[in-house]
């Protein structure tokens, strides 16, 4: 390999291995000798030089599985085909891929992009290739301090990354995912400093986020990183949460107006993400299906991005609430 990660027919080739044969990164790697993240680097640079295109059919009927989601939920819903046994890694990494593809696609000059962190957006950044824009900008959609860390590094470098790849300027919301007291949030909503950051979230023209799981394959973040001690997590637990997007805790069935932790939630409420005009929500774990169920019954995505196996889990899991109980005496 040359110092460009390979020539054009490698790029090509390698391009075909992961894309069209199903080929693993590290399977890759290993028939040629280079590391999983050179495959990586060879992949994006076949994106960015065209070799590989991504086309994004914006009505929505790509097979079965996207049709049902559509038709159940009123989004339009991208499926990636990703195999049953691929790693939970590679699958958020085939995910992200497309997600990336979508938002770039999506972002235009003078366009304002919410972003919420967590582990799957951050997967998504670091697909993004440089499309620049002009007057566009990035705002933090929810906070991101916690009692263990202040969580301004993670959340930063993320939304830095974002304003990079689409030379947006960037607005931080430096504040604690979960305020210790609803009194205090509501105070602070009258400092003229996070009132121009909540203008900047009601102006989105487009927002970017995951769904967050009390029980995941990938770990999500809310959950496992400090943000919620054990009596915060139980309470949600006897509330029947299954899930949060932008930190707010939901229900299976999309409620989440009566749920104590939310009152000390940073992030926008489903009827606020709602407002904002593309919404575009990425999934790449099948144990995450109850609460993807939840955020779509919430109506906080106009666009979903989810695996085969995601998708199906979904529908089963709305397949199997809606069939009816069978009679008893």
């Amino acid at each position: 390999m040359n110092g460009r990660e390979g020539g054009e027919a490698e790029l090509r080739a390698v391009a075909t291995l992961y894309y069209l044969q199903d080929e693993t990164m590290d399977a890759i790697g290993a028939r040629l000798g280079v590391s999983r993240s050179t495959v990586s680097r060879m992949l994006k640079a076949a994106r960015e030089e065209g070799i590989v295109r991504i086309s994004i059919d914006e009505g929505g009927s790509r097979g079965p599985l996207a049709g049902e989601i559509e038709d159940l939920f009123g989004v339009r819903a991208h499926v990636v085909p990703v195999r049953d046994k691929t790693p939970s890694v590679q699958r958020l990494d085939r995910v992200a891929v497309l997600a990336a593809q979508v938002l770039s696609e999506v972002v235009t000059d003078d366009c304002t992009i919410g972003i919420a962190w967590g582990t799957t957006i951050s997967a998504v950044v670091g697909r993004l290739t440089h499309t620049p824009t002009r007057g566009s900008v990035v705002v933090q959609l929810n906070g991101a301090a916690n009692t263990h860390s202040s969580g301004v590094t993670y959340a930063g470098e993320l939304l830095g990354a974002v304003g990079a790849a689409f030379d947006a300027s960037v607005l931080y919301f430096p504040v604690p995912a979960f305020f210790d007291h609803p009194e205090t949030w509501t105070a602070l909503r009258g400092e003229r400093a996070v009132q121009r950051v909540l203008e900047a979230q009601a102006a989105a023209d487009v927002a970017v986020f995951s769904v967050g799981a009390l029980h995941g394959t990938i770990g999500s973040e809310v959950y496992v990183g400090g943000y919620l001690d054990r009596g915060d997590l139980a309470t949600a637990v006897r509330q029947g949460v299954v899930g949060d997007v932008c930190t707010v805790l939901l229900r299976e069935d999309g409620t989440w107006e009566d749920i104590d932790l939310n009152q000390r939630a940073s992030g926008p409420v489903p009827p606020l993400l709602a407002r904002i005009p593309r919404r575009i929500c990425v999934v790449a774990d099948p144990s995450k299906a109850q609460a993807l169920r939840g955020a779509l019954r919430a109506g906080v995505a106009t666009d979903l991005i989810v695996d085969e196996g995601t998708a199906r889990a979904l529908l089963l899991r709305h397949r199997g609430r809606r069939r009816p109980r069978p009679a008893t005496g």
